[in-house]
């Protein structure tokens, strides 16, 4: 099982609060066309529930991956703790459980996959499903609110993958 330190939960607190300073269009043109601008989040979203998606038990080339990127995110966000600010690193925080994906949710996963490579290579919105992603990986297993998107996450993973390969 993947697990995040605090390191790595600052990691991805530090993507989404990028994401959302950068985003932040201002009070007037958010007041003016909240939905419009609110879509332009819409992205990095959709990335953050993949790379949550890819930790929650997910094994072999797309596991590896993942928990790679969030055992050097761990290791980033420790090493920024202890010597960007004194702390203490290599703490793991109170991971939750999580609900497994089923083998029709791997499968989805697995297509969910390939719509993100392609998506990061050809959509205009590339660094922001990337960026979103990276932020899942590190806040996926994270035992705040984030991390219990997961579970929602999951579930739909199975039940999607349930309906589509029930058919066959």
């Amino acid at each position: 099982m993947n697990y995040v330190t605090y390191g790595g939960v600052t990691v991805g607190l530090c993507l989404l609060i990028h994401q959302l300073v950068t985003w932040f269009p201002g009070r007037k043109k958010l007041t003016n066309d909240p939905v419009r601008q609110a879509a332009e989040l819409l992205p990095f979203l959709l990335g953050w529930a993949y790379g949550c998606l890819t930790t929650l038990g997910v094994g072999g080339l797309v596991g590896l991956i993942s928990g790679t990127i969030l055992g050097l995110s761990n290791w980033l966000g420790d090493v920024a703790l202890v010597w960007g600010v004194g702390g203490q690193g290599e703490q793991q925080t109170g991971a939750k459980a999580f609900v497994p994906l089923s083998g029709p949710g791997l499968a989805v996963v697995l297509i969910l996959t390939v719509a993100f490579i392609a998506a990061a290579k050809k959509s205009a919105y590339g660094v922001e499903l990337k960026r979103g992603a990276w932020c899942g990986i590190c806040l996926g297993t994270s035992a705040g609110v984030a991390g219990f998107a997961a579970v929602p996450l999951a579930t739909a993973a199975n039940v999607i993958g349930d309906r589509i390969y029930g058919a066959f």
